[in-house]
């Protein structure tokens, strides 16, 4: 009998699906875009919490530029239901495939690390999860209640997939009553097929303005990436379309190409045109609005958060 032993380790390659793309083109990255690398105690004492509650956070997975900076300061995104999308969006950096059977204890994990870190505002996100039957909705619904419980005092904003042909998907999560719900619309709608193909964008509008219908009290946010080749008239057009929804609150940031296999970063934004399309959105009607080069969904979203509520506030007193 002949044994076999196989002492090369070949790693699965983060994204088979995008494996025979032809590489393409890396700008070079404009100053303004820059950012420290993560080597704080605040950083190490995160990453420990995080590991030691098997979690998973979309700051490492989608490789954000910001993790430095708030993980320094305590403050992670957590992603649940798994590192696997069973999507292949060509701008993220988040691996595809079949994902494994959900955690039951996930939700509690979440809110004991929430706890330990003393976050005030936490962030849910999660990857798409197509293959379940509701879209991961009863687990969001799940964390929401373990974080009420565990972490009475704190916030809760959930980023949510969009529930494609999952009926029921929202009203499940709404009924959890986050104090904040976003869903992004990641880019404008002539990009989606390219950008976006599994997602519809009009579906993602609707889930936003049904939030609202079920629970008017509730925040809603959406999020979009510049630089991907959209025309400033499409982002504006954009703008009215989340409006109608009555989207409370807009993030915009740059696109960065996480890898050669990715779509291409087709332009790199000035910061004086996040400036111009930061007043733009007000000027619609926007309670809060963040734009800017290193921009991102939950990026300093505790003190967005209690400046949404200052606004709506005053804008009740009028």
């Amino acid at each position: 009998m002949t044994v076999v032993l196989d002492t090369v380790s070949v790693p699965r390659p983060r994204h088979p699906e995008k494996a025979r793309r032809p590489d393409s083109a890396v700008l070079p990255k404009p100053d303004w875009i820059r950012v420290r690398a993560p080597v704080s105690r605040g950083y190490a004492e995160t990453h420990a919490i995080v590991r030691a509650n098997g979690l998973h956070t979309v700051c490492e997975e989608a490789s954000c530029p910001n993790i430095g900076e708030c993980w320094e300061k305590k403050r992670a995104t957590f992603m649940i239901m798994g590192d696997t999308c069973t999507r292949a969006c060509a701008f993220c950096n988040v691996k595809t495939g079949l994902p494994g059977p959900l955690d039951p204890a996930e939700p509690e994990h979440v809110a004991e690390a929430t706890r330990k870190l003393g976050l005030t505002h936490v962030v849910v996100t999660s990857v798409d999860r197509d293959d379940l039957d509701d879209g991961g909705a009863r687990h969001f619904a799940d964390t929401i209640r373990a974080l009420r419980e565990r972490c009475p005092k704190t916030t809760i904003e959930v980023l949510t997939p969009d529930f494609l042909r999952k009926d029921g998907a929202p009203e499940i999560v709404v009924a959890a009553k986050p104090d904040v719900f976003n869903h992004n619309l990641e880019t404008v709608p002539s990009r989606y097929l390219t950008v976006r193909p599994g997602a519809r964008y009009f579906h993602s509008i609707r889930l936003l303005q049904r939030v609202k219908e079920i629970d008017p009290a509730i925040f809603t946010k959406s999020g979009i990436m510049v630089g991907l080749g959209e025309e400033r008239n499409e982002v504006l057009q954009l703008m009215d379309d989340l409006r109608t929804a009555h989207v409370d609150f807009l993030t915009i940031g740059q696109y960065l190409q996480p890898t050669r296999k990715h779509h291409p970063v087709v332009r790199f934004v000035p910061p004086e045109e996040f400036k111009g399309y930061e007043a733009t959105a007000y000027a619609k009607g926007f309670l809060m609005v963040s734009a800017s080069p290193l921009t991102r969904s939950s990026h300093h979203a505790g003190e967005d958060f209690a400046r949404l509520k200052a606004a709506r506030d005053a804008q009740a007193y009028r």
